[in-house]
């Protein structure tokens, strides 16, 4: 497949692109810089927030893709990741390509139904803005009824570079924990999930959630 991954230099964007390259797929690593995180993969400036420019790099493309993260700049980043995310899905469409994946957040995810992670009592005040943030944009695409086929994937409660082992447990909305009660992903073991995803499509127009 042709991937055009936005936010490709960034910690989970970099592991997406080696791990989607090294499976023999073409991908063009997009970001503000225009630096290839990965020797031999193909990589551009542009900017995710310009649907125009969007568009432009992403013509041709089987999946887009994004890794783009919600600004950490102290202010309140719902209102500028959403609109990231629109200008994303205008782009995307106005490229006539069908398909879009995201990198998530956690803190929508379900720890009994109806009960997100973030809302619970003790859960990180410092990570309340990006979580609302996440879950504002999942709303927005659970939205769309123009037949964009995207995939929302979420990550474990924690996420860090660490090893590749290809094993880990696939869900939907659930929040999931190990036998210690800990949520935990590697970024590596994340991207080969992301992966397997673009080349199963397994959750059409819904959430997936990733976790050991």
């Amino acid at each position: 497949m042709k991937l055009v991954l936005f936010g490709a230099t960034g910690m989970v964007g970099s592991r997406i692109a080696t791990e989607a390259s090294a499976r023999g797929h073409q991908v063009l690593a997009v970001s503000r810089s225009g630096q290839s995180p990965v020797p031999g993969v193909t990589a551009t400036a542009a900017d995710a927030t310009d649907p125009e420019k969007v568009a432009e790099v992403a013509r041709g493309a089987d999946v887009v893709a994004s890794a783009c993260v919600p600004p950490r700049d102290g202010s309140d980043p719902s209102g500028p990741f959403l609109a990231l995310n629109k200008a994303l899905v205008a782009g995307v469409r106005a490229a006539g390509v069908g398909r879009l994946m995201v990198v998530g957040g956690a803190g929508g995810l379900e720890v009994a139904p109806g009960q997100a992670l973030s809302d619970q009592p003790g859960f990180p005040e410092a990570y309340l803005p990006e979580a609302h943030a996440h879950r504002a944009v999942l709303a927005y695409y659970r939205a769309l009824d123009d037949g964009l086929d995207w995939t929302y994937v979420s990550p474990a409660a924690e996420i860090a570079p660490g090893t590749r082992t290809g094993r880990f447990r696939v869900d939907g909305d659930q929040f999931m924990t190990d036998d210690q009660g800990r949520s935990f992903i590697s970024a590596e073991d994340y991207a080969v999930a992301f992966v397997d995803e673009l080349e199963a499509h397994a959750h059409p127009r819904g959430r997936m959630s990733v976790a050991y």
